[in-house]
């Protein structure tokens, strides 16, 4: 199975006194390279390579982007190649896929990708898998080159231990891939003048209902859930994934992380104007306009209908925003009220220097410290 001594690291406690200021738990981001109104996907890209540069200095735990498609405010949509770029600008933070959506990929090929990762910044690659498509059905076809979702979704398990078999090079004897192997990876280490390399991708499971929750507890591998888009299934996903948790080579106890939509800012307004274009993103996605995150003067002008502003109140409720301390008291609640060991923070707002300062006032919040 993967290797979690990070995920051990942080339950024994090694990271706490260094690392956490006064954070209850370790904080970490979950970026989807978002594309405002007026910037090109190329500046949308660029401002997620320096806010992984600026979350590693000021100590966040991992730096997370996550798979979606067809979506011209995501910029996203190949976590492999962005996290190959930002490993070469990162020495520290750890890396990795929030996720991944397994049904659209062939094992081997995520096995290959992720053990370039590896092999690129060692120690530092988490694997986050999903069994959703990340986009509409039509786009989910055309990526796997089948009209039958559910049918890929079904084997999701299946799938799971076809990649963990590519990972650890390890099917048995007589098994079709047995002579296939996942180059970077193990193979390498049990050949004539190989090395075996110390460590591999840490493989979690995510989701935003049930179905992942159990099976990551059954494998005893650690969970992250969507709660920035599904609030009200965070409580019993997490019950259900504590109920069903078995001991493992990965983990001897339960891991959990919740993705967190927050945003401070210097006042409650400033904060409020830019969740709210993070809400009508959301609204015109939902209702099938997917776009451009637009500005907050475009987002206060838009004549928003009862029904419209029944969604828009609705998001906000579950998106922790306004002043750092308003922030920080809304993340330690959450803490308490889910028993989480880890939070990824993500930010869907317009402007470039806005995201990078809420991040930065989160972090003085907590007085996580400032890393050389």
């Amino acid at each position: 199975m993967a290797d979690q001594q990070d995920v051990q690291d942080v339950q024994d406690g090694f990271i706490r006194a260094e690392a956490l200021g006064s954070a209850p738990v370790p904080l970490s981001v979950l970026d989807l390279a978002t594309v405002g109104a007026g910037v090109t996907a190329g500046q949308a890209l660029r401002t997620t390579t320096e806010l992984a540069k600026l979350t590693e200095r000021r100590g966040f735990h991992r730096f997370w982007v996550a798979e979606h498609h067809s979506m011209p405010g995501v910029a996203s949509s190949s976590p492999a190649v962005l996290l190959a770029h930002l490993a070469a600008h990162t020495d520290r933070i750890r890396l990795g896929s929030g996720g991944v959506m397994l049904p659209n990929h062939a094992p081997l090929v995520i096995a290959e990708q992720f053990g370039t990762l590896e092999a690129l910044a060692p120690g530092r690659i988490d694997l986050g898998l999903g069994r959703a498509p990340g986009t509409d059905g039509a786009t989910a076809a055309a990526l796997r080159r089948t009209d039958s979702l559910n049918e890929r979704a079904d084997d999701f398990p299946q799938q799971l231990l076809e990649l963990t078999r590519f990972l650890d090079d390890d099917f048995p004897d007589g098994h079709p891939y047995a002579r296939i192997h996942a180059v970077p990876g193990p193979v390498q280490g049990r050949v004539p003048g190989g090395v075996q390399s110390p460590a591999r991708p840490s493989i979690w499971l995510l989701g935003s209902s049930g179905f992942s929750a159990r099976l990551a507890g059954m494998l005893g591998l650690p969970f992250s859930f969507a709660h920035h888009f599904s609030a009200t299934h965070t409580v019993p996903a997490l019950d259900l994934y504590r109920e069903q948790f078995r001991p493992s080579a990965v983990l001897d106890r339960p891991y959990a992380s919740i993705g967190v939509s927050a945003f401070a800012a210097e006042d409650e307004r400033q904060a409020r104007r830019q969740v709210l274009t993070g809400a009508l993103s959301m609204l015109r996605l939902r209702t099938g306009r997917p776009g451009l995150v637009p500005t907050p003067e475009e987002a206060e002008a838009y004549p928003f209908s009862d029904f419209e502003l029944d969604f828009v109140d609705s998001w906000l409720a579950n998106v922790v925003h306004g002043t750092p301390d308003a922030v920080r008291e809304g993340l330690n609640d959450l803490v308490k009220r889910t028993g989480v060991d880890e939070i990824k923070i993500t930010t869907t707002g317009h402007g470039r220097a806005e995201r990078l300062r809420s991040y930065e006032l989160i972090a003085d919040a907590y007085g996580l410290p400032v890393l050389g």
